[in-house]
């Protein structure tokens, strides 16, 4: 999907509050209230944890937190996460117990954001939101300061049209990438990185999605050194 012409690139405006609260309403995203829900978040954080064996002493970042709710939870489980985005309402809003933990950042910055190393990151819904070269640029800074990353990315019909697999993403007018498994398996290999894994499911996360739309989405484990442990 394209973003009309006369639409900005300033995330500061993008992902402000309507984005979150009325989106839905206003024919912008599919947000409305975004609010907290421990018991698919938590739910979330859990599987995360056990299937990709995140362990007790790593690091992790949320890469595209929103208001910081992975973060919380995985904190809740006792992992040392943090969290970055790029909407400053979304940092504003983050819960009070996290918000040390989160910060706002820019990916036009040197290293697109990154200033320390994580054991781990995790993006999910997010780089369907970033255009090529932004999104080349953030693969090849990553290889630098993270170890493995695991990405949840709505799938494109191809490489060409701009909609998605699963029709309710091309209503998010923040949606600028939609590509095939193979184009983004290819940005992987371009940008450095060792694919371990891409499926259509995960445990826990997006069931209902990928339920009713089982070629939708991937999730993708990605490793920046295979001798990384």
């Amino acid at each position: 999907m394209n973003r009309p012409q006369n639409m900005t690139n300033d995330p500061t405006v993008l992902y402000d509050e309507n984005y979150y609260e009325t989106g839905l309403i206003k024919g912008i995203s599919g947000y409305v209230n975004y609010s907290w829900m421990p018991e698919l978040t938590l739910k979330m954080a859990h599987h995360l944890i056990c299937e990709l064996k995140i362990g007790p002493t790593d690091t992790l970042l949320d890469f595209g937190c929103a208001k910081g709710f992975l973060v919380k939870a995985m904190r809740i489980l006792g992992v040392d996460a943090y969290g970055v985005d790029v909407s400053n309402y979304a940092i504003s809003q983050c819960p009070t117990d996290v918000v040390k933990f989160c910060q706002q950042i820019s990916c036009d910055d040197k290293d697109a954001g990154f200033t320390r190393h994580y054991n781990w990151m995790l993006s999910k819904d997010v780089f369907e939101h970033i255009e090529e070269d932004q999104l080349r640029k953030i693969m090849t800074a990553a290889h630098k300061f993270v170890n493995h990353m695991f990405l949840v990315i709505p799938l494109g019909k191809d490489d060409t049209s701009g909609q998605f697999v699963i029709a309710e993403y091309d209503k998010d007018i923040t949606h600028v990438t939609a590509k095939t498994a193979q184009w983004w398996q290819k940005l992987f290999e371009e940008t450095g990185w060792t694919l371990e894994f891409m499926t259509h499911s995960f445990k826990g996360i997006k069931e209902n999605w990928t339920q009713a739309h089982p070629l939708g989405n991937i999730f993708v484990k990605l490793n920046s050194d295979s001798s990384v442990k």
